[in-house]
């Protein structure tokens, strides 16, 4: 048999990479990151060097970080106290470099903070989602996963690596959730995984309620708690601890970088759980384990809302007033009944011309919000007000969306 000589057409890589970037331009979903820096103790105060000579003042109308904890003094200062005793990194992973007891104590607050027995960190919550549920049905045999077909990004990444058999259901659809269920082996390992506060829209899962149906069908419980820890409940355990059904669920998930206002992520559960997450993840055994420095501001931050309401309580009236000003104004705000304020564009280069325009002719910083990150066609600005966002500014916001709406000739609210 003769071997054809004549050489392989050559791959043109650099075209394929442009051509990938084009597409994100031609369908408006091409992300820029501003460049930002945050002015400690003045959130949201900001400056920003993008498009001009020197810093910008700018408002910054988009953090996760929704009670400016990352600007707490006692964080700082806790961070601080932190480096100058142990130094700045951790030493690898936690196999390797040991718990630094600044993990132990952390994860002791959070374990308290949801009524687990145990809690465990991870580098990220994205991370803590990934690594979990995929070890979780890896471990339980034949699982199949129930995931609203809301849920993040990072739990659906973990189901799919798990290789298990899923079932998606409709977003908070408890009479689909219980077809689904009830077509299944009773035999069958079940896992049900859901958030309590989804973040594009604002909306609040059912707990109670899905635990019911958990407790019906045998199943596990896994609730993504990241937009509501801190926030919500008498103490900042979320949803689950507002509306007293933490004890029902199987495990809580949930960040330390977006109430908490630092960096990392973190499951709660029983012992047993914990340890099968901590033995066989991944995800957690080969990371290298969170720098004591950050550790040491989420414990801090952490303990300090648990026993202060005051930032919890500034933020809802803040998000209340601007949802107000909005709807008034006859802006296109979604109803919500949390801290989200999503105002509805419907298209993709509508919403990055309006956050240009805010940017550079008003000082105002919000991102837009597009695929895939939301469905096609409800593209939107998603705000959040944080207690430091006075009603001057809101006013002052108000007043500007109005005048590019009208500018830019966009359909107002019915």
């Amino acid at each position: 048999m003769s071997i054809d000589a004549r050489p392989a057409r050559s791959v043109d890589y650099n075209r394929v990479f442009a051509q990938a970037i084009d597409r994100l331009h031609e369908e408006g979903r091409y992300r820029v990151f501003i460049d930002i820096l945050r002015n400690k103790g003045q959130f949201p105060n900001a400056r920003c060097f993008a498009g001009h000579n020197g810093p910008k003042p700018i408002t910054v109308w988009c953090s996760n970080d929704y009670l400016a904890m990352g600007q707490h003094p006692a964080v700082i200062a806790a961070m601080e106290e932190a480096l100058h005793d142990v130094g700045a990194g951790s030493g690898g992973t936690r196999n390797i470099g040991g718990n630094t007891h600044y993990h132990i104590d952390l994860e002791t607050e959070l374990a308290d903070l949801h009524g687990k027995e145990a809690a465990l960190l991870f580098t990220s919550g994205y991370v803590s989602n990934e690594a979990t549920l995929s070890t979780l049905a890896r471990v339980l045999p034949g699982c199949v996963i129930f995931s609203d077909e809301l849920n993040h990004a990072s739990m659906i990444a973990g189901i799919r690596h798990s290789g298990c058999e899923k079932r998606v259901f409709r977003h908070n659809n408890l009479h689909h959730l219980e077809e689904l269920l009830a077509a299944e082996d009773p035999a069958v390992p079940k896992l049900i995984a859901f958030e309590s506060v989804y973040s594009m829209d604002g909306d609040v899962a059912p707990i109670h309620a899905i635990c019911d149906l958990a407790d019906k069908y045998n199943a596990l419980t896994y609730l993504d708690e990241v937009h509501a820890v801190g926030m919500y409940g008498a103490r900042g355990g979320g949803i689950s601890e507002r509306d007293d059904a933490a004890d029902r669920l199987t495990i809580v998930e949930g960040t330390l970088g977006k109430a908490f206002g630092v960096m990392g992520g973190y499951i709660a559960a029983d012992r047993t759980v914990i340890d099968v997450i901590r033995s066989y993840a991944p995800g957690f055994i080969f990371t290298t384990s969170l720098s004591p420095v950050l550790v040491a501001g989420a414990l801090a931050s952490v303990r300090h809302l648990k026993a202060s309401s005051a930032e919890r309580d500034g933020q809802q009236a803040a998000a209340g007033t601007l949802k107000a000003l909005f709807a008034d104004a006859g802006l296109p705000v979604m109803d919500t009944t949390t801290h989200i304020v999503p105002l509805m564009v419907g298209d993709p280069v509508k919403a990055k011309r309006i956050s240009d325009i805010l940017l550079r002719e008003y000082g105002v910083y919000v991102q837009p919000i597009n695929y895939p990150t939301v469905p096609r066609g409800t593209e939107r600005l998603r705000f959040t007000p944080g207690p430091a966002h006075d009603e001057a500014m809101m006013r002052d916001l108000t007043a500007a969306l109005v005048e590019i709406w009208g500018r830019l000739e966009l359909r107002k609210a019915a």
